[in-house]
């Protein structure tokens, strides 16, 4: 029996049934007692003491209650008709409150709650490459503008409700950077409540117990509501019984609550492939898929000077030939990420200029300025 409500009852007729048999009981041995032979008066005292059964059903019947007018976030559910006191209440509010806490605490939650983009037009227009992916997103801009007219009109936003999304692409092409700016563009276009997006990678969602994990998955989506929720590396949720029961999870509230979040995987290309293919339910609830290409070697020169100028370093032209050589040189191992590799070679660049202007190899009018000499052609082995 899996509704809380008839069980409740239930046991109120049960509880009701025992204070009655009660009474007759001792009515009738009250009235009658000298009529009755020995084993009827003892079978009428037994009846008599099932009063004493009433406080053990009504420890049951809060149970009862508890799982009525409170689900496993510890919020009250709409329309139910079991009050509780305001000292029941907020004993159990501690209580599963301290329940999510143990699984995922407050300041992790606001740790991974992210702000979407406040212009995403102008952070997208800035991108660096990535012509396919902002291609997509245009057309998904032109979509809003078309049927913001009517969503106004009619207070609903049912047009893009539920289009989760997944991003592929090798590591460091800007999947959550778009994911950031998609979710500006919905929150302006009135697609969803709030300008926030919640980030994890798909091992977060695991916990120490297939319970936890189902509770820490409805948590984080619960914390999206309203907002977007980006799963990177999403592909690591088909790598052990959590990750599929996580999954499960996921996929049964992206299609019961497809009005109140949007979803977007990310992770590289073969193994979004494989998860996809490997659970029809994420197919089926999918809708977008869009695709991030490797940047070429302009782009990664043109991420170069970006990164630089961050922290006020120029870069002398011959440079750039250098780094050349060294993205070359990156493209083909495994630990080859992008934007990522950039940055680490930046910070590499940066620490051998400052030796170099240290032993005056550098002349002071160079001093922010990026020269050949900081860069090394090779990558560093890392054993």
């Amino acid at each position: 029996m899996k509704n809380p409500k008839l069980k409740y009852n239930l046991w109120f007729c049960v509880g009701i049934l025992c204070v009655l048999n009660t009474v007759v009981c001792l009515v009738l041995l009250a009235n009658n007692f000298d009529s009755y032979n020995s084993i009827q008066r003892i079978l009428l005292f037994i009846g008599a003491c099932t009063v004493f059964l009433l406080k053990p059903i009504d420890r049951i019947m809060k149970d009862w209650k508890l799982s009525a007018e409170y689900d496993e976030f510890g919020m009250k559910k709409k329309q139910s008709r079991f009050d509780f006191t305001k000292d029941e209440q907020r004993q159990i509010d501690m209580n599963q409150t301290a329940n999510m806490e143990r699984i995922i605490g407050k300041s992790t939650l606001k740790s991974i709650t992210k702000q979407g983009s406040k212009n995403p037009e102008k952070d997208l227009n800035e991108l660096i490459g990535l012509a396919p992916v902002k291609d997509k997103v245009n057309e998904m801009v032109a979509r809003m503008k078309f049927e913001r007219t009517d969503l106004k009109k009619k207070g609903s936003n049912n047009a893009l409700s539920g289009r989760h999304m997944v991003f592929y692409g090798s590591p460091g092409t800007g999947k959550t950077t778009v994911a950031r700016i998609i979710t500006g563009f919905l929150y302006k276009y009135g697609y969803i409540k709030e300008n926030k997006v919640i980030e994890v990678d798909g091992n977060f969602l695991k916990a120490g117990s297939l319970g936890d994990t189902t509770i820490k998955t409805k948590v984080l989506i619960r914390q999206a509501y309203g907002g977007v929720l980006f799963i990177d590396e999403a592909y690591s949720l088909g790598e052990s019984e959590f990750g599929e029961q996580a999954i499960a999870t996921l996929i049964k509230e992206m299609e019961d609550n497809r009005d109140k979040f949007i979803i977007i995987l990310a992770g590289y290309t073969e193994n979004m492939k494989e998860l996809i293919k490997t659970n029809p339910g994420f197919a089926s609830r999918i809708k977008e898929y869009i695709s991030f290409p490797d940047y070429d070697e302009t782009e990664m020169r043109q991420i170069f000077l970006y990164m630089a100028g961050q922290q006020n370093f120029a870069i002398d032209q011959d440079t750039y030939d250098v780094f050349d050589v060294r993205i070359s040189k990156e493209r083909p191992l495994m630990t080859f990420g992008n934007a990522r590799t950039v940055r680490s070679i930046l910070d590499e660049v940066i620490d051998l200029h400052a030796l170099n202007y240290i032993n005056k190899k550098i002349d002071a009018s160079n001093k922010f300025k990026l020269m050949p000499c900081d860069i090394k052609p090779t990558p560093k082995e890392i054993f």
